[in-house]
């Protein structure tokens, strides 16, 4: 079973929930957020293995291409365009879709190889930890999300950390998903995101639970959101100042008792309500 964790909006602390319930619930962990994965510096893996993403991008052969313009029509992405006396390429526009090869009337396209990425795949303890990074510079994350996605383990729990905010990234990683926990915090920001992701995965038709992270219990400010919607609160982490430290230098929150009651109260409601 494949449950995406994720937030309308960066720094709700979607990767310590992740992590966390990953750890309590002796799940695989997928990091997702190729454009920043730093699940990894809180779990921890070892015996690390590297591969190399690549997508196919066109190579024009100048002895065959007559400059007719007809890949460059072709290509919806702009990454093609007719100099004068070549054709050019710009390769990070290039989403493979291979349309300029079948355009082609003389045969001059060709497709090179290029690393985009890379995954890498762990362990600890029984656990299968994995995670793409997406190259510096490079613009376009999905290639590294599909490869990542195509071979998830196929027994157990795997918690996907997804990317954050709803973009195309959060679609894709949705693809995947048998149910979803959406995290927040209490705040109008907070509050205007949640909004969105809880229409995303609804648009899904996926089941999903909400967890409150940094919560406060004088402050109110999602209640009647919550129930207007019916949502299903999995439960609240609390917000401590001394968790902050402990979490900026890489550490799991399993090891405080209060925190740890916390998780394991949200655990018993994710193996209740949606597994």
């Amino acid at each position: 079973m494949n449950i995406v964790i994720l937030s309308g909006k960066g720094g709700t602390g979607k990767t310590t929930i992740s992590t966390n319930l990953a750890l309590l619930m002796k799940a695989n962990y997928i990091d997702c957020d190729v454009e920043e994965p730093n699940g990894f510096i809180f779990l921890k893996p070892e015996e690390i293995e590297v591969e190399n993403v690549q997508i196919e991008v066109p190579e024009i052969n100048s002895e065959k291409c007559t400059l007719c313009g007809a890949c460059v029509e072709a290509c919806q992405f702009n990454a093609l365009a007719k100099g004068k006396d070549q054709i050019i390429l710009f390769d990070k526009l290039c989403h493979s879709c291979g349309a300029c090869g079948l355009a082609c009337p003389t045969g001059a396209i060709e497709y090179k190889k290029r690393t985009t990425g890379v995954i890498e795949k762990g362990k600890k303890n029984d656990m299968i930890l994995k995670r793409g990074i997406l190259n510096i510079g490079e613009p376009m994350a999905v290639p590294i999300l599909k490869e990542l996605l195509s071979n998830v383990p196929e027994k157990g729990i795997n918690i996907l950390d997804s990317p954050p905010g709803t973009s195309c990234n959060v679609v894709n990683t949705l693809h995947y998903a048998d149910r979803a926990i959406l995290v927040t915090e209490p705040t109008a920001f907070g509050l205007h995101d949640l909004k969105m992701a809880v229409e995303l995965v609804k648009t899904f038709k996926i089941p999903f639970g909400l967890i409150i992270n940094k919560y406060d219990e004088k402050n109110q400010y999602l209640n009647k959101y919550i129930e207007d919607e019916n949502i299903n609160l999995l439960g609240n982490i609390p917000y401590k100042r001394e968790i902050a430290e402990s979490y900026s230098k890489g550490e799991t929150l399993l090891d405080n008792e209060e925190y740890r009651k916390a998780f394991l109260h949200i655990k018993d409601k994710i193996e209740e309500d949606l597994i």
